[in-house]
């Protein structure tokens, strides 16, 4: 196994090992903007997203009843998400690199200006 492959297993592990046990213990105060709206006096007047009533909604799994397990799960999942979502962009931008008719050490773009 290559280093590099063996330094991103470690990183998958750690961000999903923090994802899953240390989310659980955030702070349950309120955000930066929650808490402005709760000091300048309009947080009655907010109303809930459209998500609000998806299955990820408040960082927990809907349909688990355990809090801990929920909010680990909600967690992993955003991992994972990220995860996915990063490797199909960097996938997509890999494919529209250089063209390779282009000349080794030179870019297709790049042009010679005697600035």
């Amino acid at each position: 196994m290559s280093r590099n492959r063996l330094f991103l297993l470690i990183g998958l592990g750690v961000a999903l090992l923090i994802a899953g046990v240390a989310s659980y213990f955030a702070s349950s105060s309120p955000d930066g903007m929650e808490s402005a709206a709760q000091d300048v006096g309009f947080l009655d007047s907010a109303q809930d997203s459209a998500a609000a009533g998806s299955s990820l909604a408040d960082y927990g799994v809907s349909g688990v009843n355990n809090e801990w397990l929920s909010v680990g799960l909600s967690g992993i999942i955003g991992v994972l998400v990220v995860l996915i979502l990063a490797t199909l962009l960097t996938t997509f931008l890999k494919g529209r690199g250089p063209s390779e008719n282009a000349e080794p050490g030179t870019s297709s773009s790049s042009s010679s200006t005697g600035a």
